[in-house]
């Protein structure tokens, strides 16, 4: 009986848990979050983990989402915005297949960013979150505040910010 207990107990420390197992990687489609992106793959590749990619899109109501966007009606608004959150998705989702990672991608509707980021981290049972330390720049930074700092502040689990 003894033997049969050292064995086992071997053989599970033979394969130690891994520090992170799936990562939450927010994408905005700005250079900087992308470079986060990566950053974020080279981690779970070296973690074995699995990630998933998150767009959040502002309601119409909320100011500026992208410059562009403004003059559009609430139905064309969201309909680019899917566009437009898709069309990141879809970029991160090569960077992954690309880096051999399993990646889960989502977009969600919010008016708060950094929310939407702590509700899929509950959601989906993340326990890393890689993200740029800023967006977009100019008017659309501005009026987004920092997102980022947000995050850091109410985040129950790690946060790596990434320049």
């Amino acid at each position: 009986m003894f033997a049969a207990t050292a064995m086992h107990r071997e053989s599970t420390e033979a394969q130690p848990k891994s520090l992170f197992r799936h990562l939450l990687l927010p994408i905005d489609g700005s250079d900087l979050s992308l470079r986060a992106f990566s950053m974020g793959l080279e981690l779970a590749k070296t973690f074995d983990a699995k990630v998933l990619a998150l767009h959040v899109v502002p309601p119409f109501n909320s100011f500026a989402y992208m410059t562009e966007l403004l003059a559009a009606t609430e139905l064309s608004f969201s309909q680019q915005a899917v566009q437009t959150a898709s069309r990141y998705l879809d970029e991160a989702k090569a960077l992954a297949k690309a880096a051999q990672v399993p990646c889960e991608c989502h977009y969600a509707f919010g008016e708060r960013p950094h929310q939407a980021i702590l509700d899929a981290v509950n959601e989906h049972h993340c326990d890393l979150i890689v993200m740029a330390t800023h967006g977009w720049h100019g008017l659309n930074r501005l009026m987004l505040g920092s997102e980022t700092q947000k995050v850091l502040l109410q985040s129950k689990i790690p946060v790596l910010v990434c320049r």
